[in-house]
């Protein structure tokens, strides 16, 4: 535990740094960012500049009119024609009902379209900005979805491009058969031929009708505005605004037109049936008023009788209702008459007028109902169609449960009368006595009266249903009519922009983790302290000079103080023990173990310490070189020789008299064996008599084994681990022998940290270099 408190450089920094010093390794790619950033905004500008195509939102809002608003509209509130009721749920469905969007479709042509190249997509083009218009008179569903091109030319006319390259020059107006289909080409209304843009290439897009209303079904929205009010909203998207906004007015109007319709339909059935009664009773009222001329005349009757006149008047009340009876039964029969005649099988029934019978209006609401939906479905489909039959079917059960119930009531009704009949008999043997003339008389008169009557009453309704025929209106009125938005609400700019940032920054980011999950050699101290126990003694910055001696008298430059704190840090490396022999190695060639030996040995010797630097790196030495120096007589002669003595082979540095070099000299056959010579040991104690250290350039201990031989000899071991080159499994070799005490007091100093690379980040300045190294040194 002291060892990691004297050495590590993590000690000094507190945990929360951890993420600094991860975005310190993404933050040495700013410009990869940045590049990333400005790339991806710019592809998501241009990608929706040009290859999207504007949505805009339109709208419309209407108010759909209730009981109250209908019957006051026209003043005709009695009228059983014009009592409709309109549940909003219910006019929602019919707006998305797909044939009322065919027939908006089908009356707008909207199954042709018409596109223009643009820079990087086709536009479509509507309305007042298409200069043609292609006349469909046949076509068959192969052309659906089928593009032809149009080129306008000069002469007045155009060359029409299909599959493949077929070119045709036509004129306009003239007819143009094709196996897909049969059309014409004309001037659009309000464009003269000289107007007509010469050389525009105009795409004609032929499509399904019933696709077509199923996409505008399924991207209309029709939602109540608010819960307490009848008003709707009508809202469609669609990148032409002036299109969304005449569908949406057309289907408005349609809905209109259908309700109309409807209503008309149902009044007209109603005075159908009122007429052909009317001249039935006509004929009827006519014959009775004859009776009662030629009874009068033949028996020459002038007054009524006065002696039956108090009889008559309580009577009068039994006829009355025997009267009223006897209405309704002749309208009973009359509805079962129109109900049995062959004309009016698939004719709306009419209303039963004065018949308060709630199941038999419920059933010929129901008759009704059917009937207009037979109607409806056969505007698209054949009487044989299962459908159209499946409603027949039902047609024809309600048709005998409304005869059903219409005999029942009749029953009822006669029974009544037969009733009133009994109670009146009473008082027709009190006017026995009046002369069976008067009595005739009096049944002659009461059959002209239910006739009268009911004659004026269905005069009456006749006259109501006539007024309610012309006086239909809208179920709906427009509040406003649909606009569309003057800036599109897709594609979403913003979303696009944060999406291409994201990219834009995330690839960069994906590459340096990918690129750091491949990488197999050390980049950060971090690495080093997860993959091994051994202490860190310091950091070597990256040595921009081409020099390989940078540690100078008057140099401060921070790859000089870090050598500086490392010498100040040696004198930990070997507690409570002497640290004179310095060995220093590495994992392989190139980590810079010659540079460190070199420089650490001058930065000694700056203090006024007697150094040696000993090349004992016997295959391949460096020192020597590197310094300039001649590697004539060194280790490899002194060992094998008997007559060299230390002074012949030790030479003195011209930089500092403090630094001496012992070079390996020639390379010889044998280096592990040299190595392992005693006269080398012998070597090594006197050079302790007469220097403060000596440091030992060594082989690298990852491919041969010459380090272990100098283990008896040495105080402490430097281990160089250089940033982006030592790999990481390398390090398992001195974590190994670390734990195993293969050397004595193994350290590791990291070398060539660069911008980005190492604990620094971005670098030290000299003096936070120098107040970090006192501050390291005042806490040991």
């Amino acid at each position: 535990m002291r060892e990691k408190e004297l050495f590590p450089l993590k000690s000094e920094q507190p945990e929360p740094k951890d993420i600094k010093e991860i975005l310190g390794k993404y933050l040495r790619y700013w410009y990869l960012f940045l590049f990333g950033g400005v790339l991806g905004i710019g592809g998501a500008y241009f990608y929706c500049l040009y290859y999207t195509i504007p949505q805009y939102s339109i709208s419309s809002t209407i108010l759909l009119k209730g009981n109250q608003e209908e019957s006051d509209g026209g003043g005709f509130g009695d009228f059983s024609i014009m009592r409709t009721s309109n549940n909003i749920n219910n006019e929602i469905e019919v707006l998305y009902a797909l044939s009322l969007m065919q027939r908006v479709v089908r009356e707008l042509d909207l199954s042709t379209s018409y596109w223009v190249e643009g820079t990087a997509k086709s536009m479509e083009i509507y309305g007042k900005d298409v200069p043609i218009k292609v006349i469909v008179s046949q076509f068959d569903s192969s052309s659906f979805g089928k593009s032809i091109f149009i080129h306008l030319t000069p002469e007045g006319g155009f060359i029409l491009e299909e599959g493949e390259g077929e070119r045709a020059k036509l004129r306009f107006g003239q007819q143009v058969k094709r196996p897909y289909g049969i059309f014409t080409v004309v001037v659009a209304t309000g464009v003269a031929t000289s107007e007509v843009p010469v050389g525009q290439k105009i795409q004609v897009v032929f499509h399904d009708l019933k696709k077509v209303a199923q996409h505008y079904n399924w991207s209309m929205v029709i939602n109540p505005k608010r819960e307490d009010t009848n008003v709707l909203r009508i809202s469609l998207s669609d990148p032409v605004p002036e299109k969304g906004k005449n569908i949406i007015n057309k289907l408005v109007e349609v809905y209109n037109k259908e309700a109309i319709e409807y209503k008309n339909l149902q009044a007209s059935s109603t005075i159908e049936f009122l007429d052909e009664r009317l001249k039935y009773l006509t004929t009827e009222l006519s014959d009775v008023e004859k009776d009662v001329e030629k009874y009068k005349r033949d028996n020459k009757l002038t007054d009524v009788n006065t002696q039956a006149s108090q009889y008559m008047e309580q009577a009068s009340g039994y006829n009355s209702k025997l009267s009223d009876w006897a209405i309704q039964i002749e309208i009973l029969e009359s509805i079962e008459d129109y109900l049995n005649s062959s004309n009016n099988q698939y004719k709306m029934v009419p209303s039963t007028l004065t018949i308060q019978d709630p199941t038999l209006t419920g059933l010929i609401a129901k008759f009704n109902e059917l009937q207009l939906e037979r109607e409806r479905l056969l505007k698209n489909a054949f009487p044989d169609n299962p459908l159209v039959q499946n409603v027949t079917e039902q047609l024809n059960d309600l048709r005998g449960n409304i005869t059903e119930n219409l005999r029942n009531i009749k029953k009822s009704l006669i029974i009544t009368s037969n009733n009133l009949r009994a109670s009146s008999g009473q008082f027709e043997s009190k006017i026995s006595k009046v002369p069976s003339m008067e009595r005739e008389l009096l049944e002659i008169n009461r059959q002209q009266a239910i006739k009268q009557n009911l004659y004026l009453y269905l005069l009456q309704k006749r006259e109501e249903s006539a007024l309610s025929l012309a006086a239909n209106i809208s179920n709906s009125r427009i509040i406003d009519p649909a606009i569309a938005t003057d800036n599109p609400i897709s594609p979403d700019k913003q979303t696009f922009y944060l999406l291409g940032l994201m990219l834009g920054l995330g690839i960069p980011f994906a590459g340096i983790f990918l690129k750091g999950l491949l990488d197999t050699k050390v980049q950060t101290q971090q690495e080093v302290e997860q993959l091994t126990s051994t202490p860190i003694l310091g950091e070597i910055l990256h040595n921009s000079s081409p020099d390989t001696l940078v540690v100078s008298t008057n140099s401060h430059s921070p790859i000089v103080e870090m050598f500086r704190l490392i010498r100040a840090k040696l004198q930990f490396a070997a507690v409570d023990k002497e640290n004179k022999t310095i060995l220093v190695t590495s994992s392989m060639s190139g980590e810079g173990k010659t540079f460190f030996t070199i420089n650490l040995g001058a930065a000694l010797a700056l203090s006024g310490k007697r150094v040696v630097l000993l090349e004992l790196d016997l295959r391949n030495p460096r020192i020597t070189e590197e310094l300039g120096l001649m590697n004539a007589c060194g280790l490899s002669d002194f060992i094998i020789s008997k007559e060299l003595g230390i002074a012949d082979i030790l030479k003195p540095c011209e930089f500092d008299s403090n630094l001496f070099i012992i070079s390996s000299g020639p390379i010889p056959p044998n280096p592990a064996e040299l190595i392992m010579s005693s006269k080398l040991t012998h070597l090594i104690e006197e050079l302790k008599k007469s220097f403060d250290h000596i440091i030992i350039d060594t082989a690298p201990i990852g491919q041969v084994a010459d380090a272990f031989s100098l283990n008896a000899v040495a105080d402490s071991t430097i281990y160089i681990v250089r940033y982006a080159y030592t790999l990481k499994k390398q390090l398992k070799i001195i974590d190994s022998i670390y734990r195993g005490k293969e050397l004595k007091n193994p350290v590791i100093v990291l070398n060539d940290a660069k911008d980005g690379i190492g604990s620094y980040g971005y670098g030290y300045g000299i003096k936070e270099i120098k107040r970090k190294g006192l501050r390291k040194l005042k806490s040991a």
